[in-house]
């Protein structure tokens, strides 16, 4: 398994990092098989795992943690904080939030949540804790400071952030300085043939700092994997039905042209002797700003298939062929991204209270 440094930590990943969304009630709710799966991609020289607190309220975390029980000095175990967090009563998936506090990226939920993590993953320190979206309440240097105690304490030896525009990610930088705190070492943005708008600012503002980038859904949501080869009769697991039906709604005509285009990309792997998922993963690790691509398969036999992508690299014809058929920096459909800015979601942050805008 390749490697490469995570950024300028100094510390060494594989290529591949292994995802573990679909581990528990999302995805594989057999925790024996899902440790299973943890072992064979370790075995196969995977060092890289990452994870969320809410990944099923809490149980992909534990998940990890076991399989990880005797082998955790073999691992760079990343995990995330932000969504947020019922009170351990809510049926598993799904949690119930019963404070706003529970939440967010304020210090106080950072300092508390980042032990809960510590707890369910069964090891007394997270090598790379994430901010897994921008919080609009609450001031960059709040984060950072939590974050950067957590450094200093030992809980903690490198801090991210996901899904953060790259003005965003200047911010916190310029922040960071300013205020004497860590830096982002990371960031983990969404990137794939089907979306690539991060490719404009988000990779190159990342690339110009120094930053580590994990890019997350190299398969658009199971799209590039070629299990959806029609417009007719989507069969959508639970997870992608309930969570992220917006991804596969053939009203919108992003998701239609993502049913023409799976079959030009199909002939292109064809043509040029690669599986279609290899070829997904292959044209996310052609960028230079991407340090690991995050895979998340369901099962064994998944990861089975998808760990020969990391030795695949792809001729400057084949990528000249992905340009052609969706332009660099084009989200196919804008409605996969799962961050929307505050300005674009609330109209109101757009216009002038109305007795201000004059006759």
């Amino acid at each position: 398994m390749r490697r490469t440094t995570l950024g300028r930590t100094g510390i060494s990943v594989s290529r591949l990092c292994l995802g573990t969304m679909m581990l528990g009630a999302w995805g594989n709710a057999d925790h024996d098989e899902a440790v299973r799966l943890v072992h064979t991609a370790l075995d196969a020289g995977i060092n890289f795992i990452d994870t969320a607190d809410m990944y099923s309220a809490g149980e992909s975390e534990e998940i990890v943690g076991k399989a990880l029980k005797g082998r955790r000095d073999e691992v760079i175990l990343a995990t995330k904080v932000h969504f947020p967090m019922g009170d351990g009563t809510a049926p598993a998936g799904s949690p119930a939030v019963v404070d706003p506090n529970r939440g967010g990226n304020s210090r106080r939920w950072i300092k508390r949540e980042v032990e809960n993590s510590l707890r369910r993953l069964g090891t007394d320190y997270i090598d790379l804790y994430q901010i897994h979206r921008p919080d609009p309440t609450t001031d960059i240097d709040e984060t950072l400071s939590a974050l950067s105690d957590l450094v200093r304490e030992g809980k903690v030896m490198a801090i991210g952030c996901s899904d953060f525009p790259a003005e965003e990610l200047v911010e916190a930088r310029w922040v960071a300085e300013r205020r004497n705190h860590v830096p982002f070492h990371t960031e983990q943005p969404p990137y794939s043939i089907f979306m690539r708008g991060v490719e404009r600012a988000v990779l190159p503002t990342a690339q110009r700092h120094g930053m580590g980038v994990l890019t997350w859904s190299p398969l658009a949501s199971g799209w590039l994997a070629g299990k959806y080869r029609t417009s007719a009769g989507l069969e959508l697991n639970d997870f992608r039905r309930e969570l992220i039906p917006h991804k596969f709604d053939q009203s919108l005509p992003g998701n239609a042209r993502k049913v023409e285009i799976i079959e030009e990309l199909v002939k292109l792997a064809a043509d040029s002797g690669h599986r279609l998922t290899h070829l997904a993963l292959g044209f996310v690790l052609s960028h230079p700003a991407v340090t690991s691509a995050i895979i998340g398969p369901r099962t064994v036999a998944q990861l089975d298939d998808l760990l020969g992508a990391v030795d695949v690299v792809l001729e400057d014809d084949v990528l000249d062929r992905i340009d052609a058929l969706v332009a660099p920096g084009t989200d196919l459909n804008p409605s996969d991204a799962d961050h929307t800015p505050p300005a674009l979601a609330d109209a109101a942050l757009r216009r002038r209270p109305r007795a201000e805008r004059g006759a």
